[in-house]
């Protein structure tokens, strides 16, 4: 008799946190994304371990365009993209080395990506989230999704599942999440 009321306790404290839960969308290990500043599909790899979302890129350059900072690069994804692209540089990231990207003679334990703001379809959310431009080709997915773009998302993320939100259909405009 004297559990009754401390299970009615707990039932009632773990409540809150379904309906938090039922808001979001459960996104799996690997999802399809589409780059609508780009106009390219690619496969994401969800990261829940990253703090930011990476781009594979290749041939970065940094330039000034009216007096504003600008990022110009190529997709290092395949061949079929060859040319370049530009955008405004939104900031630069201090990323940390891995242990296999550290060469003991450079003291700096960061490497600087340029990062850039791009507009990201998955399923059915369309949000702005920040990309790091870094080259990605000895890497499976050429989009990587860290917490903090994923927390743009309002995502769940299974590992158990691959493509759970399936194609990406997603209005014109971009919902910025707050």
């Amino acid at each position: 008799m004297r559990l009754t009321p401390l299970l009615t306790l707990l039932c009632l404290l773990w409540l809150p946190g379904l309906s938090v839960a039922a808001d979001k969308t459960v996104y799996g290990l690997t999802e399809y994304a589409t780059l609508a500043d780009i106009n390219l599909d690619v496969a994401a790899k969800l990261d829940t371990g990253a703090k930011t979302a990476s781009l594979s890129a290749r041939d970065v350059k940094r330039f000034k365009r009216d007096g504003e900072h600008w990022v110009r690069f190529y997709l290092a994804i395949d061949d079929a993209h060859q040319h370049p692209i530009e955008r405004p540089l939104a900031r630069v990231s201090k990323i940390k080395r891995r242990a296999s990207d550290y060469d003991p003679d450079d003291e700096k334990k960061y490497t600087a990506r340029p990062v850039i703001s791009l507009d990201v379809c998955m399923g059915s959310e369309l949000r702005t989230i920040e990309v790091n431009l870094t080259d990605r080709s000895a890497f499976e997915y050429p989009l990587l999704i860290g917490s903090e773009a994923l927390k743009h998302f309002d995502a769940l993320v299974d590992p158990s599942l691959k493509y759970a939100a399936g194609k990406p259909a997603c209005a014109a405009t971009a919902q910025i999440a707050e």
